[in-house]
């Protein structure tokens, strides 16, 4: 099948707003990929539209109708963003509620619920991605260091919840904690030792590793100088599944004046743009913004957080990390076929670029050619989508 796409990039405060615009930008964009056919979708709704989901009539069996009249299918949940996504100013809001607030468990088992009416009839398995904790400078500060006890203890009864959900439905959803720079968790070595040290099956509990696992972002692995196949296969040998990954691509600078120049038009005032460096050493320096690491002035490899469209190879002076995409899919190719996790593309930062690097022919033609250009990479990797009728 094709890829999906996260609907993250349009903003959706309210249900009605997340109906409106995602059924009229995907709408446009199935159009123009599979006309006959059904687009597969991530799904963002943030707790308000979650909230008012939840408490409609026609509940998400309603809204997943509503979807499927303009050929829509979800397949998977973005459950990151809790707040309003397409604020103004976001930042380090996007990372609150963290694991340790009870909010972040209600939301997420609240998506869990709706999750299992909004996929499509038949459907056996689905994802929900979360964050990797908290903002790793929050979240240990906050709860006088007990933090991580209490968001194992929230993930806990999650779980629990998750194995009731599937007894009751058949349907079984897994909550994939997404490694980013500046958390908790933001290398694999981190994920891995979390799920090992506190994620452990206990008798008479449901296995945490049936309904936890990673939704592993290419994108935020390339940001840290991870290597995507070394990533992969550290989950995979810990016996941590991998159930969702998200496609995305970064922006890369050798580091010239020039080229630094150009990444200072990145910085603006919405989302965060972490930024990592490697030196001549081998070593890694960590910002959290853009504007920090360029008065910092380091030499060396940049590479920063800025989803951009993934069919871009350079952005005049700047490079990307797009190579990094057909690292992750080779490795997934040589994975069981059913050990392969939903693929989703996720660039959602597409009204934030440069005006350079939008281009000009709106959104809904960015989105149908990045998709277009993943399908083709994944047939060249093996990874072969089903016929799509054209």
């Amino acid at each position: 099948m094709l890829p999906a796409y996260c609907t993250n990039v349009v903003a959706g405060r309210t249900l009605e707003e997340s109906c409106t615009s995602v059924g009229r930008t995907f709408g446009a964009v199935r159009d123009a990929v599979v006309p006959r056919g059904r687009l597969p979708i991530g799904l963002w709704l943030s707790a308000r539209a979650a909230t008012q989901l939840e408490e409609s009539v026609e509940g998400a069996a309603g809204m997943r109708e509503r979807l499927g009249a303009h050929g829509l299918d979800v397949v998977t949940l973005n459950g990151f963003p809790y707040h309003d996504f397409h604020d103004a100013e976001v930042k380090h809001r996007v990372y609150e509620p963290h694991w340790a607030d009870a909010r972040r468990a209600l939301h997420t088992e609240r998506l869990a619920n709706l999750l299992v009416d909004l996929v499509p009839p038949g459907t056996r398995r689905a994802s929900i991605s979360t964050l990797p904790l908290g903002w790793r400078q929050r979240f240990s500060v906050e709860g006088c260091g007990a933090s991580v006890g209490v968001a194992c203890a929230l993930l806990e009864q999650l779980v629990r919840s998750l194995a009731r959900l599937e007894d009751r439905t058949g349907v079984r959803v897994t909550v994939d904690l997404e490694p980013e720079p500046g958390c908790m968790l933001d290398r694999s070595r981190d994920a891995v030792g979390f799920f090992e040290h506190a994620l452990r099956a206990r008798p008479g509990e449901p296995d945490p590793r049936r309904y936890l696992g990673i939704c592993h972002d290419v994108c935020h692995a390339a940001v840290m100088f991870e290597g995507q196949a070394d990533v992969l296969r550290a989950y995979r040998d810990a016996g941590i599944p991998v159930n969702k990954v998200q496609v995305s691509s970064a922006i890369s600078a050798d580091g010239s004046a020039e080229s630094l120049a150009v990444l200072a038009g990145f910085a603006e005032p919405r989302w965060l743009h972490q930024t990592c460096v490697r030196g001549a050493d081998g070593g890694v320096r960590f910002w959290e913004d853009i504007p920090f690491a360029l008065a910092a002035e380091p030499a060396g490899e940049w590479r920063t957080h800025f989803h951009v469209p993934v069919f871009a190879q350079r952005l005049g002076a700047l490079g990307t990390t797009q190579g990094a995409i057909d690292e992750c899919l080779a490795e997934l190719a040589a994975w069981p076929a059913d050990e392969r996790p939903t693929i989703e593309l996720e660039t959602y930062a597409w009204d934030a670029l440069p005006d350079a690097a939008r281009g000009g022919d709106g959104l809904a033609h960015g989105i149908a050619r990045e998709i277009r250009w993943l399908e083709e990479r994944m047939r060249a990797a093996g990874l072969t989508p089903q016929a799509a009728a054209r």
